[in-house]
């Protein structure tokens, strides 16, 4: 009797993740239209509609197919700049502005290449940073982590559009978002970081939003800096390096040390330094942590949110500080 109960269990299992999988298949995305009914798990509404907020630069942080606080601040970013209610709240009228801003399929095909496979991979990575400086690259763990950063989706929804994939062997097609969002803006004046809603704006010189992303900003350990400061440089694959006076919790070395480049180290893919000393914009690690949690009093992206600004600004660049009312999460 237990064994037909576990039998029966998994077959539902199967089933239900078999439905899942054909909710999510190329039409259904690509076609998919508004709907006032919520949707449960990963839904093709959903999926479109944050892949359409991707493109246009009011980033939803990591595409994933659900309801999400990163996504409803999208959204109202999107509404904001559109001359909307800003509510967070995907109504027909938002709909219909944010599909008209691409008429295309949002789901495409991709072709894995050799350089894809091939790595170099660091397939086991420590939890402990003092751990991290005795390698001697912080790269992807694998193709499969390697191309959903590509595409800005988890690892669980890019195994959902391709269920039937390995991720190992070049040639091989697979179903992707098409995040393609063009060239960045030459007009960026400036960047604000709002604390209160836990974003980076990339304004032109009349304030304007002209792309807006989610972020991982300070904690009351280690608060992210106010006021004024600005943009000094921009390192691409950065190395990391530790100085014992930052004191972070878990951190119980005494000495400083550096943890090598690559996607995985601490800062992620890109370093955006600011004028104020030891701070700045960076990539990270962990992209689905992202504007859920705190950080160690810098101001992290998912990695390729964090190349998108870093391709706008310059040294000189204005970064304005927008304080806070409350902050609610854990310290990452």
């Amino acid at each position: 009797m237990v064994r037909l109960l576990v039998v029966v269990a998994l077959a539902l299992a199967l089933a239900c993740g078999g439905t899942l999988a054909a909710k999510l298949d190329v039409a259904a995305v690509n076609q998919a239209q508004f709907s006032e009914s919520e949707p449960k798990g990963a839904d093709p509404m959903l999926l479109r509609a944050q892949i359409l907020l991707d493109r246009a630069r009011f980033s939803p942080g990591l595409i994933d197919g659900r309801l999400s606080n990163s996504f409803s601040k999208a959204v109202a970013a999107f509404q904001a700049a559109n001359g909307l209610p800003s509510d967070g709240k995907l109504t027909r009228e938002t709909w219909d502005k944010l599909a008209a801003t691409f008429a295309g399929p949002v789901l495409t095909n991709y072709q894995v290449t050799a350089k894809d496979v091939r790595g170099p991979f660091t397939r086991r990575i420590p939890a402990r940073m003092e751990r991290m400086a005795d390698l001697k690259r912080l790269g992807y763990r694998n193709a499969r982590e390697k191309l959903a950063e590509r595409f800005h989706v988890s690892e669980q929804l890019l195994r959902l559009l391709n269920p039937k994939t390995g991720f190992r062997k070049a040639d091989t097609t697979l179903v992707v978002p098409d995040v393609g969002r063009g060239r960045p803006p030459a007009a960026v004046a400036s960047v604000e970081v709002d604390k209160g809603t836990r974003q980076v704006r990339a304004l032109d010189a009349s304030g304007k939003a002209l792309a807006v992303y989610p972020a991982s900003i300070g904690s009351e350990e280690k608060p992210a800096p106010s006021g004024a400061a600005e943009v000094r440089r921009v390192v691409r694959n950065p190395t990391y390096h530790y100085n014992p006076k930052f004191a972070f919790k878990g951190v119980k070395s005494k000495r400083p040390f550096t943890i090598a480049k690559g996607p995985n180290n601490p800062v992620g893919s890109v370093w955006i330094d600011l004028s104020i000393d030891s701070y700045g914009i960076h990539g990270t690690p962990d992209p689905g942590k992202i504007g859920t949690t705190f950080s160690h009093g810098c101001i992290r992206l998912t990695n390729w949110d964090a190349e998108d600004l870093a391709a706008m600004v310059k040294p000189g660049t204005k970064v304005d500080f927008k304080d806070e009312t409350a902050q609610d999460g854990q310290a990452q």
